[in-house]
């Protein structure tokens, strides 16, 4: 089953071009990390990907759903991962999680938030707020999005109510101001999403170790 594909996207910007005509798909279960040098338009393609820019032509599909007109129902099918954050500063990391697992219709307890934080080293900051945490600890509260995600879909398959059923992860350098006990943690999240028939888009300047098949797509730099 296809879950993410383009036709012939093209990106201009600032009377450049910096990528034109691009296709790719992915398939469920495929991982393909995106490369190309700093400036070569990798973050620029991912947001038209997801839908939050337009590209000056082309198409993108996501489970079916065109990204730029039905932007809504596209939008529940994927979580995009960017360089920025994507949490309140002034918040503690229970609260963002519970006001994103509410803006996403995800069914996850109280219990399991705390739970998922202790997974990702966050034990004893639960009620800090997040601008007084390391800049790693700040990426580890927005990540656990990901693990709830995967939480919420897991009790779906029980029969358990959610209403996201985000199959496709776009993540653009998640793994900065990591550890490398955090980065292989990681690792293996992403290992086990994609064997259970997620789809993940990604970018990493680090060496990327995960236990899946990949494949590659390589942006070249235009001048």
């Amino acid at each position: 089953m296809t879950v993410i594909s383009a036709q012939d996207i093209s990106c201009e910007k600032q009377d450049r071009i910096l990528f034109e005509q691009i296709n790719l798909h992915l398939n469920a279960g495929e991982l393909m990390l995106l490369r190309g040098e700093n400036g070569a338009g990798k973050t620029s393609l991912l947001r038209i990907l997801v839908g939050l820019s337009r590209p000056q032509s082309g198409q993108v599909h996501i489970n079916g759903y065109d990204a730029h007109t039905d932007t809504n129902q596209a939008s529940q099918q994927l979580i995009y991962f960017g360089h920025k954050l994507g949490v309140s500063a002034l918040l503690n990391p229970i609260e963002n999680l519970n006001f994103w697992c509410q803006q996403h219709q995800l069914t996850v307890s109280q219990e399991q938030i705390i739970k998922v934080l202790e997974e990702l080293g966050l034990e004893g900051l639960e009620s800090l707020p997040v601008k007084n945490l390391s800049a790693g600890q700040q990426r580890r509260v927005s990540l656990a999005r990901l693990w709830l995600s995967k939480y919420a879909k897991n009790h779906a398959d029980a029969g358990v109510h959610s209403a996201n059923h985000a199959n496709l992860w776009v993540l653009d350098e998640p793994m900065t101001a990591l550890d490398v006990n955090m980065v292989a943690n990681f690792e293996a999240h992403i290992a086990s999403f994609l064997k259970g028939g997620g789809c993940v888009l990604m970018t990493s300047h680090q060496t990327v170790n995960i236990d899946h098949p990949s494949k590659e797509f390589e942006l070249e730099y235009r001048w």
